[in-house]
């Protein structure tokens, strides 16, 4: 292995600063950059279909549905019935 400096002494203190700053920073970052690759993928092709990460997440459209024309109640309903009805007749339900 050749090296820029011919002096033992700087050469022994480069290897050790690459043995042990930059190979151990090297491999966490490595780790880490696989490990986010690996959840990109897993949130891409899977978790982004199972229903209760979709409802942590907010990321389930909530479906709007439309008012009922009729939103009285059946009370009323009844009520506006039987004032609309002649008198001696009764109403059965």
């Amino acid at each position: 292995m050749e090296y820029f400096s011919g002096d033992p002494v700087y050469t022994y203190h480069w290897d050790h600063v690459v043995f042990l700053l930059l190979r151990p920073i090297i491999a966490v970052v490595f780790s880490l950059s696989v490990i986010f690759f690996v959840w990109f993928l897993a949130w891409k092709l899977v978790l982004v279909h199972v229903p209760l990460v979709q409802e942590i997440f907010g990321l389930r459209k909530k479906t709007v549905r439309p008012k009922p024309a009729e939103t009285r109640c059946r009370t009323q309903q009844e009520i506006e019935l039987l004032s609309m009805m002649p008198p001696g007749v009764t109403l059965q339900l």
